[in-house]
């Protein structure tokens, strides 16, 4: 099993997303990973989709999505350099004014945005890698008691460069 990225270009409809989710369900696949926006032409979505299987299965969805009349054009990420980001925001909750000093020393210290704070609470917003975002939000929870942790799926993009980044 490894983890795989596609990324769809699909017709902008109702019920597209639906669609494509019920494919993957179906077939008993899980996604580990599912984001969808509008392009710069907005009758066309684009999809960044994430998935563990194994080379067979991999092929057997990419021929799938590809018999699907509302996607445009299937990109597999698998294998090429790619940029992959994906928002985290953490609200660590309960804080005085200790607790507070020290989230903030982490943010700078991370690359964190303090997107929001108050007299008990403070909200980071962070766009990293999944991998960097999971060493997050362990360093997070092991020091605070009351954190609310929201993850957006990952967006990719092919490397204009050759090196991945």
């Amino acid at each position: 099993m490894k983890k795989r990225w596609i990324s769809l270009y699909v017709e902008n409809q109702v019920g597209v997303l639906a669609k494509i989710c019920g494919l993957f369900s179906g077939k008993s696949y899980n996604l580990t990973s599912l984001t969808v926006g509008e392009t710069a032409d907005k009758t066309v979505s684009r999809m960044t989709i994430s998935v563990d299987s194994d080379d067979a299965t991999f092929e057997q969805i990419k021929k799938q999505l590809n018999r699907c009349v509302e996607v445009i054009k299937v990109i597999d990420f698998t294998n090429i350099p790619i940029h992959r980001k994906e928002v985290l925001y953490i609200k660590v909750k309960d804080c005085d004014e200790r607790a507070k000093t020290e989230i903030f020393r982490i943010a700078e210290v991370f690359g964190l945005n303090i997107a929001d704070y108050g007299k008990n609470a403070v909200l980071l917003e962070c766009l990293q890698t999944e991998t960097k975002n999971d060493d997050i939000i362990r360093l997070i929870s092991a020091n605070f008691q009351s954190i609310e942790v929201v993850r957006g799926g990952s967006v990719a993009i092919e490397s204009v460069s050759i090196q991945e980044k």
